[in-house]
């Protein structure tokens, strides 16, 4: 009886929200009436069947125990017309079940009261064996007696044995096989052979405004379902598509808790200024940002790449979509509950270092010294800096030598004041080691919910990400919350409601310096800079900034709200009236705290006495409206049509405010309404105010007819007429048409004789035109800019006002627009064994926004914009898997993806000279010039022979030695020079490399028995060339000493017995050195062919091992799947790159930014 009210009581607060629901919309349905009529004619079913059938009919609602005797026996019944007491009667009669009516509609049924004791059901032994269309025995499959928790599991040879009560009901289930279910009668034993499941042929794949069936599919479309995402230990859902999808590049650009991986489809989209590239996502039909999407609540993604399947959301999805559909409620009474977690621990993968000081004095004396200057680091300075390093470690600041006496890293002056660190240091500092820890901890958990029945089910989930950060010298780290309720209810038979709302929370903190300053200048902090002074005190500026400078922290609250009906007045003709609504409210807030130093006598002085706090505000609201209608029929079962059109309009605006004042009062409360306004001398500091405000709006018309002959003929048309705010009158409104067909081959008569292993070949053709309107909000208006206080003089004592006069703009300014061509093949294999995809495509983006030609300066302001760019991307992409399952019930899967996509410009007026530093028409983006490298000159006879032929001095006039770079004379002039660096003009220059990532890969390795799954996953590039930052490559640079870089493996250069390392004995010669000799000059740091980088590379993204506890014993406690698993991330690389660097985050701060971690984690998925 316990069940029953609780039953009941949940039921009561549903129909409490269902209630409300009808009160708002009374002038659409209508009560029902307690004195309902109902018919029925049902034949030969159970009672249980029966009973939903009336559920449908009216509004009664029926609570019982499952296991109720009876419900299960099979009878017949028809009405017309009768009251709910007559047809319980009739339905009712011969059982041992009565029944009693409740409020609100409710029916509860019963066992009939009897004045002896009900007799125990018989039971007894059933035997059998499960084996798959081939008489193969299947291993771990469920056998379950339906109502109850009395089940068993298959044997090696797919054989069980269950006692079970008379007339039971077994329901058999496999994975990739159909559900089977199977009265037991008078037998005992059974001879079960299950069937494949199809559901690969009728899978449903999510595409604009709808769904469609894979096998019809005419565009190129690629899948991934949730649960390929969700088990990953990353921290965001883009992480987790990084190499699953063909043609979708997923760009890590550093390791940072604030950064966000992006997203390109198909490779380069569009240079023009102002313009964007990026795919548009939708989330369940709303625009949104992936990475605040918790993975868990992720049911399927679907990547929509050319024209054909994406024209359908015109002028916002040029450049593909990507569609996230989340979880919804279940379709039964049970309610099921999952949580799962997950713990992990993170090392920094391919870490840099600093080199020693010994190598990097060395080094410094020897770059100078070969470009004819002096030593920079006395032989006495650099001996002290040696016997620091191989000093016993007293403390921070102190090392005692092998005699006992102390080595301190600084000395001080005559008034206990520290000298310079760079010019008088001897310490030893790893800056990479100082800064970064080793190790981090992180944990994720997630519960969800998820119930209901055909009428009315819901979804409701919570999960928490805490993660830390890799700053070791001050605290850094970041929290995430998110929660979703979604909720659908059946108001009647032909009017649906949906409501669902997604809120995600994002707290971050770190060190207000870190960020790009640290990140580029951390590889040139000299090492023999202490980080402490003798005394333990910080005395290393850039240290101490980020340990006690102050912090940066922002915190990002986002709610999505989406309210949906769905109306069936006639079946097969849908309308769906979606309104969507999100705010994101962002608040970030930093401040400048003063710093100290200490002297030797232990006394603080300043390093910063300016102090301020700054807040900033951001406030974006968006709304969507989407009104469409849909309708489905067929013609003599043979021509089937969809049809379906709708408008749509959108409208964000955003809101930005920001101000900072200096002169902070008390340290540890750094607001902004706690400070002065003067700083440390006294003088008044005007604070800064700021902000703007922003508009656009869209609205658009769109339809799409689909029809397919027998399933073999496909045919798609998609057109949207689309106006942008973005864009002038005159030029706003814009029609973007598509159309796709293709041929299921498969489905031809003539191949039958073959369909057995030929299930699916189908031939795609389909071609876009569409529109470009992600450019500047306005772009295409003259704007001007008003400052307050921002005058450079003073009227009446005050700064006036100023305003700068708008630039020009063309009156002409529109849309880009993007021409679309693809073929593609779909096919699989020895019943779907092996499957697959293959596409090829054109994108032509063209009147892309550039520079016009120069006009003479007496214009007097720059000349304004046009739509004068061109540019084509070629490509394609190639998907195949196998899936199979061994006679041992081993099941695995194999499936592979490889792309390639280029660019070339095919028009481009900008660059009139063909300037190699600029687009050039007619060539690809990405293409490096550089020369050709012969080598590194052993010696100096072999580089004045070299010289004697070729005249290199056009490159530096500094004297060619031993050590230096020769380089090749390509156009045979006796000298090396770029010409006019120019593509007609480019002396000795030559197209060298491309650094476009080419060939992007995804391996997936997959196997489950006896429930232990593993999984291993592969990512990679195989094709980039890379020029690095000759600084951060070299090590030394043309500007001299203070532009210094100092990394682990920079002294691999060239010495010979001549270099000033070697004659004072520091250093070793070095005449196979990979870099050549250490100058303070740029002449051997040319582009060139030699130190050209590789950066392909492949990856073990994820490798995955888990076990599923046997259901036999996790139901006996009530858990219905217990799963526990271990994961790594970013296992393993393998790439020829220097070891300075990251293949994925090598365009981020020259190579040097926040590094990607290892991450090893664990955890439980468990569901109730």
């Amino acid at each position: 009886m316990k069940k029953k009210l609780v039953r009941v009581s949940q039921y009561i607060k549903i129909r409490s929200i269902k209630t409300v629901g009808l009160a708002l919309f009374s002038s659409l349905i209508l009560a029902p009436s307690l004195y309902a009529q109902i018919s029925l004619d049902v034949q030969d079913q159970s009672i249980r069947h029966i009973l939903k059938e009336i559920e449908k009919a009216g509004e009664y609602k029926f609570f019982y125990n499952s296991d109720l005797s009876n419900l299960d026996h099979k009878t017949s019944i028809s009405v017309q017309d009768k009251n709910i007491d007559e047809v319980m009667s009739l339905l009712l009669a011969n059982t041992e079940i009565s029944y009693k009516k409740e409020a609100n509609n409710m029916i509860v049924l019963t066992v009939k009261s009897s004045s002896s004791p009900q007799a125990p059901r018989k039971t007894r032994k059933i035997t059998g064996t499960v084996v798959d269309p081939d008489g193969l025995p299947i291993i771990g499959a469920n056998v379950i007696e339906q109502g109850t928790t009395n089940g068993s599991i298959t044997d090696l040879d797919g054989k069980f044995e269950l006692i079970i009560t008379e007339n039971a009901i077994l329901n058999i289930s496999y994975i990739g096989f159909s559900d089977k279910q199977i009265t037991v009668k008078e037998e005992t034993s059974l001879q079960v052979t299950m069937t494949e499941d199809t559901q690969k042929l009728d899978e449903i794949v999510v595409v604009g405004y709808g769904v469609q069936k894979k096998v019809n599919l005419t565009g190129a479309v690629t899948a991934v379902s949730g649960e390929e995402l969700d088990s990953r230990p990353v921290s965001n859902a883009t992480q987790a598509l990084q190499g699953m999808v063909a043609g979708l590049q997923i760009t890590q650009a550093a390791g940072s808790l604030d950064d966000t991986p992006s997203l390109n489809v198909r490779g380069t989209t569009t240079i023009g200024q102002g313009s964007s590239g990026s795919p548009l996502v939708l989330i369940d039909g709303m625009e949104g940002d992936i990475n605040t999407i918790n993975p868990q609540d992720i049911a399927s993604v679907s990547v929509l790449k050319d024209a054909a399947a994406s024209s359908i959301y015109g002028s916002r999805a040029p450049f593909g979509v990507i569609l996230i559909t989340t979880k919804t409620g279940g379709k039964r009474d049970k309610v099921s509950v999952n949580y799962n977690n997950n713990f992990r621990f993170s090392t920094p993968i391919r870490m840099k270092h600093s080199m020693n000081s010994v190598d990097f004095a060395c080094m410094q004396n020897d770059a100078n010294t070969n470009i004819g200057g002096g030593q920079l680091f006395t032989p006495d300075r650099v001996q002290r800096m040696k016997d620091w390093i191989e000093g016993e470690y007293v403390n921070a600041g102190t090392r005692k030598d092998k005699n006992g006496n102390l080595i301190y890293s600084l000395d001080a002056d005559a008034n206990g004041y520290w000298l310079s660190g760079f010019t008088d240091g001897y310490a030893s500092t790893d800056f990479y080691d100082a800064i970064y820890k080793k190790h981090t901890f992180s944990q994720e958990h997630n519960v969800s919910a998820t119930g209901g029945d055909e009428k009315l089910n819901y979804y409701a989930s919570f999960g928490y990400l805490g993660q830390d950060g890799l700053i070791k010298v001050a605290d850094e780290g970041s929290n995430r919350y998110t929660a979703t309720a979604k909720i659908s209810s059946q108001w009647t038979k032909w009017m649906k409601f949906n409501y669902s709302l997604r809120f995600v929370r994002k707290d971050y903190h770190r060190p207000q310096s870190l960020g790009s300053g640290v990140y580029e200048y951390l590889g040139g902090q000299w090492p023999c800079v202490p980080l402490y002074d003798r005394n333990g005190n910080l005395y290393n500026e850039m240290v101490n900034t980020m340990t006690n400078g102050g912090t940066y922290r922002y915190q990002n609250d986002e709610y999505n709200h989406q309210v949906g009906l769905d109306i069936e007045p006639i079946k097969n003709w849908v309308t769906h009236a979606i309104f969507n609504y999100r705010t994101s409210h962002n608040e970030s807030h930093t401040d400048m705290q003063h710093t100290y130093l200490y002297n030797l006598n232990g006394e603080a002085y300043d390093q910063n006495n300016f102090t301020y706090v700054g807040e900033d505000y951001y406030k974006d609201n968006y709304t969507n409206f989407q009104l469409y209608s849909e309708y489905s029929f067929n013609l003599q079962k043979k021509h089937n049509f969809h049809i379906m059109a709708g408008f749509q309009s959108e409208d964000e605006r955003m809101k930005y405010k920001y101000a900072d004042r200096a002169g902070l009062i008390v340290g540890n409360k750094p607001q902004i309404d706690g400070t002065t306004g003067i700083d440390a001398y006294g003088n008044p500091v005007d604070p800064s105010v700021s902000g703007n405000m922003s508009r656009w709006t869209t609205c658009g018309f769109f339809g799409r007819l689909n029809y397919d002959y027998q399933g073999k003929y496909l045919f798609e048309v998609n057109g949207r007429y689309d106006g942008s705010s973005r864009f002038r009158p005159g030029n706003q409104w814009k029609f973007f048409p598509s159309v796709s067909a293709g041929w299921n081959i498969a489905q031809e008569n003539f191949m039958q004789p073959i369909n057995d292993w030929i299930g699916q070949l189908k031939l795609r053709v389909s071609y876009g035109n569409l529109g470009n309107q992600n450019v500047g909000t306005y772009q295409t208006y003259q704007k001007i800019g008003v400052y307050a206080n921002n005058g450079t003089w003073l009227q009446n004592g005050l700064k006036p006002m100023t305003a700068w006069a708008p630039g020009l703009v063309s009156q002409n300014l529109t849309w880009e627009t993007i021409q679309s061509f693809n073929v593609g093949l779909d096919f699989a294999f020895l019943k779907d064994r092996l499957h697959g995809s293959f596409d090829w495509y054109v994108r032509k983006t063209k009147n892309m926004i550039g520079n016009a030609p120069e006009l003479p300066s007496i214009l007097g302001t720059a000349v304004p914009v046009t739509n004068n760019t061109d540019l084509r991307t070629n490509g394609w992409e190639l998907t195949i898997g196998w899936n199979d399952r061994l006679s041992n019930g081993l099941q695995y899967g194999i499936s592979f993806n490889l792309s390639d996509a280029y660019a070339t410009i095919t028009r481009y007026p900008n660059n009139p000279s063909h300037s190699l530093g600029n687009y050039i028409e007619g060539q690809r983006i990405g293409d490096i010039y550089g020369f050709e490298t012969i080598g590194i000159a052993k010696s100096q006879e072999e580089m004045d022979a070299h010289i004697a032929k070729v005249d290199q001095s056009t490159i530096d006039n500094n004297k060619w030695g031993a050590g230096d770079i020769m380089y090749r004379d390509l156009n045979n002039d006796g000298k090396i020079s770029w010409g006019a660096n120019t593509l007609e003009d480019h002396g000795d220059l030559k197209k060298i490399g491309n650094s476009t990532p080419r060939y992007l890969f995804g391996i997936d390795l997959n196997a489950a028995w006896k429930g232990f799954d593993v999984r291993c996953f592969f990512q990679g590039v195989m094709k980039r060339e890379y020029w690095a930052s000759t600084r951060y490559f070299f090590g030394t640079f043309e500007y001299g000493r203070w532009y210094q870089i100092c990394l682990d493996g920079l002294q691999d250069y060239y010495r010979d017995e001549n270099s000033w390392s070697v004659v004072n004995g520091f250093q070793e010669t070095n005449k196979d050195a990979y870099l050549p000799r250490a100058a303070y000059s740029a002449k051997n740091e040319q582009v060139q062919t030699k130190y050209l980088q590789d950066a392909s590379y492949i990856r073990l993204k994820n490798l995955q091992i888990g076990y599923t506890l046997p259901q036999d014993l996790t139901r006996k406690i009530s858990i219905e799947k217990l799963r526990v698993y271990f994961s790594g991330e970013n296992l393993w690389t393998g790439t020829s790159l220097r070891k300075q660097y990251d293949p994925e985050t090598i365009g981020t701060w020259y190579g040097n930014g926040y590094p990607l971690n290892t991450t090893f984690s664990f955890g439980l998925s468990l569901t109730l």
